[in-house]
């Protein structure tokens, strides 16, 4: 439902930033709608997609499990339900987003546009996945 929400939030987001013309009324770019329909389609077609292969291997997974009499306390421990430390998952996102702001923010001090904006954006977001690496051996050697 999260995800639901924020993609949805993200399409608004876009069509609100580029909704008023030069007079003023709504109107809405048929080149924004196509690009943001391309995308959430792919995205959401890549979901389906890994979630179907993830449902399928765990099923062949317990399955194996089952047919080579494992022992109970590792068939147990293997056919519970993944729990996500929500935390982690925040941080990461919120470095990723930092990163992809302050690239963004780069980017548009430098204006012409060109390959730097892409090795700028680049960096930017490879800054911000080696904090949030360091963030978590970090937080690895306090547990």
């Amino acid at each position: 439902m999260k995800k639901i929400t924020i993609t949805t939030a993200i399409v608004l987001a876009c069509f609100a930033a580029n909704a008023q013309g030069n007079n003023g009324s709504f109107h809405v770019d048929s080149e924004l709608l196509r690009t943001t329909s391309l995308m959430l389609f792919f995205i959401l077609l890549g979901t389906f997609i890994l979630a179907m292969v993830k449902l399928i291997f765990e099923h062949r997974i317990k399955n194996k499990l089952l047919e080579k009499g494992a022992p109970d306390d590792l068939a147990s421990q293997m056919l519970q339900p993944v729990k996500k430390d929500s935390r982690d998952a925040i941080i990461k996102w919120f470095s990723i987003l930092a990163g992809l702001g302050i690239g963004l923010f780069i980017v548009d001090y430098f204006q012409p546009l060109g390959i730097h904006s892409l090795a700028i954006m680049s960096v930017s977001l490879s800054a911000s996945f080696l904090g949030y690496y360091f963030f978590t051996g970090r937080a690895d050697k306090r547990a």
